[in-house]
């Protein structure tokens, strides 16, 4: 009897070499990719951004599917994926990603797709060692216990320094041809690549903006001043320059084109601002500014529009203005500006 896996697919690297691996033994595999909204290559793509040689962006699962000859599933988790980036069970890494618990959270959904269409276990792309909050041996097992997957996920890239599992006990898979890779060097998986002919995504998979510094850090900011964070927020933080003016309100400014069309959706939540008289940018305004403040938001389109004086308009929910705008100096957007310690301010 031919056996059937289900593959956990982000597109990148290790994901590709484990589904790589499965078929290697005969296995038929279906990949599932889970979309969270948080995929930094993927929110790109959907806002129409390039890459610098002008190129668009792809689905990295996707392309990584049509590569490996695989049917794939995209399985959209992201109006779950809000309450366990709020409140996770088993807390965040370094940033503000719930590592853990989105782990649990896929496959707990993989399990339920394996039993509803008759799969007999789960391959995935993990490899021991290589990310400290999710992958060290405790950690597995516990992510296997939560989703009721126990002995039914195969990790081929580090099958050899794990516990066989049932495919391997029972001999739907050959043990000593899976692999026993440990810790974060990729050297033996770009080996693989080359000698099956893959083409991966860097960094794997799209990567995630829950584990980018400067969104946690408007993460941990949000919340410190406002006392809560919304689903707009968890959207919003991906986006823009974010800056915090004095009564409270937060700007949100775009830095291309594709930004300024995604923020212009929000029109209908927010108050907003732009310049008039020729093409610039685009901002949102997130709570009630001051009437002091409305010339500073002047003045921020205009240095966010070819650094010149610039005619803007600003919409409030119970007005609407029109002001010059002159560039203010660039320690004063500093210091209203909301960054990660190593991000660049001066010019971005």
């Amino acid at each position: 009897m031919k056996r059937r896996a289900l593959a956990l697919l982000s597109g990148g690297l290790d994901s590709s070499l484990a589904v790589k691996l499965v078929q290697e033994q005969g296995i038929d595999v279906k990949a599932l990719h889970f979309y969270t909204g948080f995929c930094i290559t993927e929110f790109k793509r959907r806002t129409g951004q390039t890459k610098d040689d002008g190129t668009p962006y792809t689905n990295p699962a996707l392309k990584a599917a049509a590569q490996l000859g695989v049917p794939i599933e995209i399985v959209d988790i992201s109006e779950e994926y809000y309450d366990i980036v709020i409140n996770p069970k088993f807390g965040y890494g370094k940033n503000v990603n719930p590592c853990v618990d989105c782990r649990i959270m896929m496959l707990k959904k993989a399990k339920e797709i394996m039993e509803r269409e008759g799969y007999d276990f789960i391959v995935t792309g993990e490899v021991l060692y290589q990310r400290p909050m999710s992958q060290t041996p405790e950690r597995l097992k516990l992510i296997e216990k939560e989703a009721g997957l126990e002995g039914l996920i195969l990790r081929p890239l580090s099958a050899k320094v794990l516990p066989p599992t049932i495919p391997e006990k029972e001999g739907w898979v050959d043990r000593s041809k899976l692999l026993g890779i440990k810790g974060r060097s990729r050297k033996v998986q770009i080996e693989l690549a080359k000698k099956f002919g893959l083409e991966y995504e860097q960094p794997a998979g799209g990567c995630c903006y829950l584990t980018d510094e400067t969104y946690a850090t408007r993460f941990r900011e949000a919340y410190a001043t406002e006392g809560m964070i919304t689903r707009d927020d968890l959207v919003l933080f991906a986006v823009g320059r974010h800056f915090r003016l004095p009564s409270g309100t937060k700007l949100i400014v775009a830095r291309n084109e594709g930004e300024v069309n995604f923020l212009k959706g929000f029109k209908n939540r927010y108050g907003y601002a732009y310049r008039a008289d020729k093409p610039g940018t685009f901002a949102l305004i997130k709570g009630n500014p001051a009437e002091e403040e409305l010339q500073l938001i002047a003045d921020i389109i205009a240095r966010y529009s070819k650094r010149e004086p610039s005619q803007v308009v600003i919409k409030l929910p119970d007005r609407e203005l029109k002001l010059i705008g002159t560039p203010p100096s660039e320690e004063l957007l500093d210091r209203m500006k909301i960054y990660a310690k190593k991000e660049v301010k001066h010019g971005s």
